[in-house]
């Protein structure tokens, strides 16, 4: 075999100097892996494996969620869709709660509703996306894609003790959805201690922690159904989304208000990620308040841009609306994969790479911060 040279720049040891025009776009991390070996943490593999398309934008979100994100200044809104709780993704929201790393939830009420079973001890089985519908309809059981349960020992006997824990005296008034997921979260910190499981229930981690849990869409649900069904019995219980709007906007508010800083971890997209994002145009075009956006922004989606749906907005266009900061958008990703693979990764990578920060406690200030919403509108608002 004949002996090739190699260029003399090529044999000596990086970092290499370009030129001045060069430079500037050939300055990121050098893509030299070392071979995976089976040895590495989670955290040290994506860190050093995980340098290209969709896998970079994975470690460039967990980078800034655990660097940057979770600093002591920043508030945290998470938003949950898709159906991630009755697949046994509360594994990777608990921990984020209990840890400080998650100040207020924003979820579709499928996720609060399935996250019942979990804490009732009610069993949802793997299974196969292919089976037949009408077979399974017929003997009772309930499919969310490769996820199975019972319809009558699960579903109905979950719609009945929610039946029940809604018809409490405590239940009965016009409240917003954080108060009604608080109260729930207490049924299921209970239940918790009854069936000895513990750290199973968001909403029980949540009502622990204090995090405000916000339903954008409360009639969108098994929890919304069960609620409208009891109204027609003589229940009390109204849930008022208007204030879900100021609770959610006041929490903002009162983050920027007081220096800091907010950031957004979008899980899937959907209704949950237009209404924590909205809290921003909510404050400047409503409150008349000027503000520029948010200032951090991960999300984890499988929907495109290019047909205008609101879950595949990216941080850009939403510039354009004031629900992102355009400075910031050095500090926005978003990363092209199902949720249900990235979230435990980033939770994993932020557990190991962070200490856990004090917890805000942000729905026992709900009272403060609807006060605080209230006077600023005033303010600013004398005449329509």
């Amino acid at each position: 075999m004949a002996k090739i040279q190699l260029p003399k720049k090529f044999i000596s040891k990086y970092p290499h100097k370009f030129s001045k025009g060069k430079q500037h776009f050939l300055c990121g991390k050098r893509i030299a892996p070392k071979p995976i070996t089976g040895k590495e943490s989670l955290p040290d593999l994506i860190d050093s494996a995980f340098m290209a398309y969709n896998a970079a934008r994975l470690q460039e979100a967990c980078r800034l969620f655990a660097e940057r994100m979770l600093s002591p200044d920043v508030t945290i809104g998470m938003s949950l869709a898709g159906a991630l709780t009755p697949a046994g993704l509360g594994t990777a929201v608990i921990p984020l709660i209990e840890a400080g790393y998650v100040d207020w939830i924003v979820a579709t009420g499928a996720n609060l509703y399935h996250d019942m079973h979990h804490a009732m001890n009610m069993p949802l089985f793997r299974g196969s996306p292919f089976v037949r519908d009408p077979e399974i309809r017929k003997a009772g059981v309930v499919r969310i894609y490769d996820i199975l349960l019972d319809y009558n020992d699960v579903l109905m006997q979950t719609d009945h003790i929610l039946r029940q824990i809604l018809m409490q005296p405590e239940f009965q008034h016009e409240m917003g959805t954080a108060e009604l997921h608080w109260l729930l979260g207490k049924y299921c910190n209970e239940f918790e201690k009854q069936t000895g499981r513990k750290q199973v229930s968001v909403l029980a981690a949540a009502y622990r922690a204090g995090v405000p849990c916000f339903c954008s869409s409360p009639g969108d649900s098994t929890i919304g159904m069960n609620v409208a069904g009891l109204e027609i019995r003589g229940s009390q219980l109204r849930v008022n989304p208007s204030r879900d709007v100021n609770e959610s906007t006041g929490i903002v508010l009162q983050a920027k208000q007081s220096g800091g800083r907010t950031g957004v971890l979008l899980v899937g997209g959907g209704s949950p990620k237009n209404f924590m994002l909205q809290t921003e145009p909510q404050i400047q075009e409503i409150l008349r308040i000027k503000e520029a956006g948010h200032d951090m922004f991960i999300q984890f989606t499988d929907a495109r841009p290019d047909t205008g749906g609101l879950s595949g907005a990216t941080p850009h266009e939403a510039v354009s609306w004031g629900k992102v900061d355009p400075n910031k958008l050095p500090d926005a990703v978003v990363c092209y994969v199902d949720s249900t693979v990235a979230l435990p990764m980033l939770t994993h990578y932020a557990m190991a790479r962070h200490k856990p920060r004090k917890l805000k406690r942000l729905y026992d200030q709900l009272p403060a911060i609807m006060k605080l919403v209230e006077k600023e509108y005033w303010k600013r608002n004398k005449t329509l």
